[in-house]
C-alpha cells in the first residue's frame, strides 16, 4: 500500500519518546533510536512541537499533554471506560480492593480504566499501559478468541518483553503452561493472575462480551498477598462479578449502540485536531486569516503549512487530526468532514493508519484501536497537576523575568502548590505550603471572586482581617467592593498590601468545566516602576499562560478527575 512517510515517521517519534526513559530527549538521541536521519527527525519535531504535541526544554523536547487527543478519542469511542467506570467504582468500594479494566491489544492486554485503592503496597499500572497476555488475569480470557495467526504472533514473541516495559521482564512462558490456563479460563469464566506480574500480585478476572459474544474487555480485581490468596480472593469477589456481568453487558451494549447511532451525525459538526498550539489555535480549530473565527471541518494544516514552509509536515499533522477525530467508528466521508479534509487525503491517512495497527476498517468504517494509547497516554495520564503547570510557569518566569506561583484556597488561606522563582538580587522568598491570608492576595480575591456570593460573604465574615502593611484592606465592605470587581474585570492586582514594597497580579486557572480550580500570579517589587507599568507589562502574558495552563487541564482531565495538591 501507499503508506504516507511523514506520518509513519512521526508516529515512530512519538513511540521511541513514549518508551521508557524517553519522555525528554535530544533530537541526536530520537535519530539514535528511531534510525531516521537528522533531518527528517527535526522535521518531525519542528512539526510536532508546532502542532503542542512536544515542548522544547532548553535544548530536548518532552512530551506535552496535547497528544493524549488520540488516546482520549479511542477511550471514548470504545465506550468502555463509560460505560463500566461506574461499576468498576462500586466494585472497588464493595472489595476495598483495585479494580481495573482491559481490553486486548493483539497479543496483550491494555489497560482502560483503574480503580486504585491507596495503600503502601498498591496498583501501579497506568491507563495505557500494555501487559504480556500471559502474565496478567485478562490475557487467558482474551487468548481464548484467538486464531492461528495471532497465536503464532504470540509465540514469536514471547521472547521480545521489551514490548512490555510496565512489567519486569522474566522467562518466557511456555506455550503448553500458557494453553493450560486459558483452558482453564474457558472452562471456568474466570481466570487468575497468581503473582505472574511481579511477587506478592493477585488477581482474579472476568470477561466482558460485546453484543455479538465476542470478549471485548475484562473486569479484575487486584490484591496482594499480605490481603488474600487467589481462592480467598476469588471466593470474596466472583460471585459479585458474576452478579454484575449481564448488567455490564448491558451496559457496554447501550453505549455502543448510540455510539453507532451518533457516528454519522457527528461528522458534520467538526473534530478536535491535532492539537492545541500553533495554526489550530487553543481551541484545536482552524481560523480564518481575516477574522480568527473558528471555522468547523477547515484543514489547519494548510496554513501552518503556509506559515512555516517546508519544516513543516503537513501530511504527519493532518494524519494526527485523523486520529483524534475517530472518537467513534466513522465512515470515510464523516472523516473527512470532520477535518476539512479531501477524501483522497483522509483515506490515504486511514489506511496507513490501518497498517501501522493504529485503526481499524470495519466494512466502510473505521475506528481506533487500543494501541493509539502507546502514544504517550501511560506518561501524560499519569502527571500530577504541578508537573503539568509547571513547564508553563517556567516560561512565564522567562517572559517577565518575575517569579510566578499557583495557590489553592484553603479555607480563608491560600495555599501554594507550585511556584518558580526568578533568581534576582531582591527576589521574593517562598516555599510549596505556604500559606497567606486570601483576603490580602492576589491569588486569594481571584479564588473568591468565583465563590457563590452567599458563600463568599460568609466566609469575609468569618474572617478576622487584620492590616498586615500600612495598605492593607479590612473593612469587610470594601473587601466585598473589591472582590466584586475581581470578578468582572477577571484579574486581581494587589499593591504593597501583603508586604511592602511587593506587589503582584494573579489570575484565575479553570478546568473544563469552568471551575476556578487555582490561581496563577506574578509578583514583583514596587521600586521597579508604577503600578500601571506593572499591569500593562505583565497581564497579557500572564493571562495567556493561564490560557495554555487550562487548555492542558482539559486534555488531560477528559477522561480522568483532576487531584489538586
Amino acid at each position: 500500500m501507499d503508506v504516507v512517510g511523514p506520518l509513519d515517521r512521526g508516529l515512530a517519534v512519538l513511540r521511541a519518546m513514549s518508551a521508557p526513559g524517553g519522555h525528554r530527549m535530544r533530537p541526536s538521541e530520537l535519530a539514535r533510536a528511531t534510525g531516521l536521519a537528522r533531518s527528517t527527525v527535526d522535521r518531525v519535531l519542528a512539526t510536532l512541537i508546532h502542532l503542542g504535541h512536544l515542548r522544547e526544554v532548553d535544548r530536548e523536547v518532552e512530551l506535552a499533554p496535547p497528544l493524549m487527543e488520540p488516546g482520549n478519542a479511542y477511550l471514548t469511542g470504545c465506550g468502555v471506560p463509560d460505560a463500566l467506570g461506574p461499576v468498576a467504582e462500586r466494585l472497588a468500594d464493595e472489595f476495598d480492593e483495585s479494580v481495573s479494566i482491559a481490553v486486548p491489544d493483539g497479543d496483550g492486554v491494555r489497560f482502560v480504566t483503574q480503580i486504585t485503592r491507596r495503600r503502601t503496597m498498591s496498583l501501579a499500572f497506568r491507563i495505557g499501559d500494555l501487559l504480556p497476555a500471559e502474565r496478567c488475569a485478562p490475557g487467558a480470557l482474551f487468548a481464548a478468541g484467538w486464531d492461528e495467526a495471532d497465536r503464532a504472533a504470540w509465540l514469536d514473541r514471547r521472547d521480545s518483553p521489551e514490548r512490555f516495559p510496565a512489567v519486569p521482564a522474566r522467562p518466557a512462558t511456555s506455550a503448553e503452561v500458557f494453553d493450560e490456563r486459558v483452558a482453564r479460563a474457558v472452562a471456568d469464566g474466570w481466570s487468575a493472575d497468581d503473582q505472574l506480574i511481579e511477587p506478592g500480585l493477585i488477581a482474579v478476572a472476568v470477561p466482558v462480551r460485546d453484543p455479538v459474544g465476542r470478549t471485548a474487555c475484562a473486569v479484575s480485581v487486584v490484591s496482594h498477598t499480605s490481603r488474600h490468596t487467589v481462592a480467598s480472593l476469588a471466593e470474596a469477589t466472583l460471585p459479585r462479578l458474576r452478579a454484575e456481568t449481564g448488567a455490564m453487558e448491558e451496559a457496554l451494549a447501550r453505549a455502543l449502540a448510540e455510539q453507532a447511532a451518533s457516528s454519522g451525525t457527528r461528522g458534520t459538526r467538526g473534530a478536535r485536531t491535532a492539537g492545541t498550539g500553533g495554526a489550530a489555535g487553543a481551541a484545536g480549530t482552524a481560523r480564518t486569516a481575516e477574522e480568527g473565527v473558528p471555522v468547523v471541518g477547515a484543514d489547519p494544516a494548510r496554513t501552518a503549512k503556509r506559515e512555516l514552509g517546508p519544516e513543516f509536515l503537513q501530511s504527519l499533522a493532518r494524519g494526527l487530526t485523523v486520529l483524534c477525530a475517530l472518537d467513534g467508528t466513522r465512515s470515510l466521508s464523516a472523516v473527512a468532514d470532520a477535518t476539512g479534509l479531501a477524501r483522497a487525503t483522509a483515506r490515504r491517512a486511514l489506511l496507513t493508519l490501518e497498517h501501522l495497527g493504529y485503526v481499524e476498517r470495519l466494512g466502510h468504517d473505521f475506528r481506533l484501536l487500543p494501541r493509539v494509547l502507546e502514544l504517550g497516554y501511560a506518561h501524560l495520564s499519569s502527571l500530577g497537576f504541578a508537573e503539568i503547570v509547571q513547564p508553563h510557569m517556567a516560561d512565564l518566569v522567562r517572559r517577565t523575568r518575575e517569579s510566578a506561583s499557583m495557590a489553592v484556597l484553603d479555607g480563608d488561606d491560600i495555599r501554594y502548590v507550585a511556584r518558580v522563582p526568578t533568581y534576582t538580587i531582591m527576589s521574593v522568598d517562598i516555599t510549596l505550603g505556604t500559606r497567606f491570608p486570601a483576603y490580602a492576595t492576589s491569588m486569594g480575591r481571584v479564588l473568591l471572586a468565583d465563590l457563590p456570593h452567599a458563600e463568599r460573604a460568609a466566609l469575609l465574615a468569618g474572617t478576622a482581617a487584620r492590616p498586615i502593611t500600612g495598605r492593607t484592606v479590612t473593612d469587610p465592605a470594601e473587601l466585598t467592593r473589591i472582590i466584586d470587581g475581581v470578578a468582572e474585570r477577571g484579574h486581581a492586582f494587589v499593591d504593597e498590601e501583603l508586604e511592602e514594597g511587593l506587589r503582584a497580579l494573579a489570575v484565575p486557572v479553570r478546568d473544563g468545566t469552568g471551575r476556578v480550580v487555582a490561581a496563577l500570579n506574578v509578583a514583583t517589587h514596587a521600586a521597579r516602576g508604577p503600578a500601571e507599568e506593572a499591569l500593562a507589562a505583565l497581564l497579557p502574558p500572564l493571562t495567556d499562560t493561564a490560557a495554555r495552563i487550562e487548555a492542558d487541564l482539559r486534555v488531560v482531565t477528559r477522561r480522568k478527575r483532576l487531584r489538586l495538591p
